[in-house]
């Protein structure tokens, strides 16, 4: 029998099967296995400090609710002095607002940055994988990962911070502030939210620099300036701010003031605080103590100026969290959209 007298065979599919999912989970975790020990080691220890500090916190908070029922116990201002002093080093946040840019940076960079460098990406982006599936597994694994972590330590910080926030007790002179602005970035929500951002920013940020450091100096570049444009400019227009001319705002100890300006006969007069040459004509008798609340408002009211405030209610922290973590959800997703579709396209 010939070639030509054969009868026909059909030919053997000899195409690839591609490779499981799960096994791009082992791969992504043996190769970033230190980079999430490291999250995993430094979250830990931030866990412990705020877990110790927060009992101390919340003890003495307890104290000064107990000596100061009745308000005008003899034990009641060195309850709430001790109260105010034991947050001193962290009452604003300011050591843990570095968090979520320093874990987002440090683990998204490498996570394709190393692999351009190195020049390894010409073995990793030719195996049965795929390079496209070969970067959606590890940005997505990783991101999923990092929003869990960072969103059990929200929690934590919320409960660290709660006395804070309380509004129910009465005591005079414990110190409170607004949750729409103190930590805001740092809760449950928000935090895993600005994780994930950084940790897009620096993937996308490795993509194109394709240099680790580098990478890591523009994440934190880029990251600095839209927190620093939310807290500024964006955060306080998520909702229409509500506006009132009286004299005690609901919920004062806790409310955001978005700003304050005065009127006269229903026209302008002037912005925050009055001009000294109003208050020397109108309210230069008036003694220091009893100037009131609100400045020099009482007494400039006596002659027909209004002062209306515009402000945030406390009310609207979770309404606000959600739209926050909202949108950085949306941008992450973009951006680690655009960092998969520049690895298609990228010759290898």
């Amino acid at each position: 029998m010939t070639a030509l007298s054969m009868s026909a065979q059909p030919e053997e599919d000899t195409s690839l099967r591609p490779v499981p999912w799960r096994r791009m989970s082992w791969v992504t975790w043996r190769q970033h296995r230190t980079a999430l020990a490291g999250t995993a080691v430094f979250l830990g220890a931030l866990t412990v400090f705020l877990w110790l500090a927060g009992r101390q916190l919340h003890s003495a908070y307890a104290a000064a609710i107990a000596a100061c029922h009745p308000a005008n116990s003899l034990t009641c201002p060195n309850m709430v002095t001790a109260f105010n002093n034991t947050n001193d080093y962290l009452v604003n946040g300011g050591l843990l607002q570095a968090v979520p840019v320093l874990i987002g940076a440090f683990a998204g960079a490498p996570v394709l940055a190393r692999e351009l460098e190195t020049g390894t990406f010409r073995f990793a982006w030719t195996q049965g994988f795929g390079r496209w599936r070969w970067a959606l597994a590890k940005l997505v694994a990783l991101a999923v990962v990092l929003a869990a972590a960072t969103a059990a330590f929200g929690a934590l910080v919320s409960w660290y911070y709660q006395p804070e926030f309380a509004t129910a007790s009465q005591v005079p002179g414990l110190y409170q502030d607004s949750p729409l602005v103190t930590l805001f970035s740092l809760r449950e929500i928000t935090f895993p939210a600005w994780t994930l951002a950084a940790f897009s920013i620096a993937a996308l940020a490795g993509m194109l620099i394709r240099r680790v450091v580098p990478a890591i100096v523009a994440a934190l570049a880029v990251y600095a300036g839209l927190a620093f444009a939310v807290a500024g400019l964006l955060r306080e227009h998520y909702l229409t701010p509500l506006v009132t001319s009286t004299s005690f705002l609901p919920g004062a100890s806790t409310a955001w003031v978005i700003s304050q300006w005065s009127t006269k006969d229903g026209r302008f007069a002037f912005s925050g605080n009055p001009p000294g040459s109003l208050v020397s004509q109108f309210c230069s008798a008036v003694p220091p103590d009893k100037i009131g609340p609100l400045g020099f408002a009482p007494c400039l009211a006596q002659h027909g100026y209004t002062q209306w405030t515009s402000y945030q209610p406390a009310t609207r922290f979770w309404p606000f969290q959600w739209i926050e973590g909202g949108w950085l959800l949306v941008l992450s997703a973009l951006l680690i959209a655009v960092t998969i579709w520049l690895v298609r396209r990228r010759a290898a």
